[in-house]
């Protein structure tokens, strides 16, 4: 699929918007989710949206919800607040609805892999119900989620956002009275999913490590998916993560 590196979007009419790269994270003005990597931008008037949510074609299918066919609308449709149904996160923009089953998909959830690779002989499958419980929130709960293939590791697609925002407000948004960022110590205030894991296996040390092994290559994968740019910045993010 061809990339334009600038055009002219819908939600945008003024002025184009020009493909760039960036390490900072940022809000897409389109969906309202969390975003880094490439992004589309207009510099005037300080507008990013999702590379994805730029492109996102006028319908879909979705392998889970086969008999639904989702429209894309710049607006959540209705007088009511929806829910994404894959993250379980409030749908405050552009959003695939289907009108007949009543489902929404945020656009980045939308296009998620159904399967990774990381490469190391671990294969994970995005599914739509955990059947065990996520190494993060310890619950099965709603939403979608990564499950390894031997099914002994899952993450909550909505639980690697939360972790993602937390992280980024650390490294990024901790700032003093001048407006400058200050200095923090990676993962002083991050969350931890290696004190999870150790509630997790009771304390057993041999256990918990090969565990973080695995979850190390797992948000990797995970997140480069979510994110739908695997950049530098993702293993600092990991790092941030998986410290304590």
């Amino acid at each position: 699929m061809k990339i334009d590196k600038e055009f002219v979007h819908p939600s945008h009419p003024n002025h184009k918007l020009k493909l760039e790269y960036t390490e900072t994270p940022f809000c897409c003005d389109g969906c309202g989710e969390a975003g880094i990597g490439l992004k589309y931008r207009c510099q005037m008037c300080d507008f990013d949206l999702h590379k994805v949510c730029a492109m996102a074609p006028n319908s879909i299918a979705h392998a889970f919800y086969k008999k639904c066919e989702f429209r894309f609308y710049y607006k959540p449709p209705g007088a009511y607040k929806r829910v994404c149904d894959a993250c379980r996160k409030d749908v405050q923009g552009f959003v695939y609805h289907c009108t007949r089953c009543g489902f929404d998909l945020h656009p980045c959830c939308a296009n998620l892999p159904l399967r990774l690779d990381d490469g190391e002989q671990h294969n994970f499958y995005l599914c739509e119900k955990l059947s065990s419980a996520c190494h993060r929130c310890g619950n099965k709960g709603l939403g979608w989620s990564y499950r390894s293939e031997c099914k002994n590791y899952c993450l909550h697609v909505s639980c690697v956002k939360e972790m993602l925002v937390e992280s980024w407000q650390t490294i990024y948004l901790n700032q003093n009275k001048n407006g400058k960022h200050r200095e923090v110590q990676m993962g002083m205030l991050a969350p931890s999913l290696k004190g999870t894991m150790q509630n997790h296996h009771k304390g057993r040390v041999g256990k918990v490590r090969r565990c973080c092994q695995m979850a190390t290559s797992a948000l990797r994968i995970i997140i480069s998916a979510i994110l739908g740019d695997p950049t530098a910045i993702i293993a600092a993010v990991i790092g941030v993560l998986l410290s304590k």
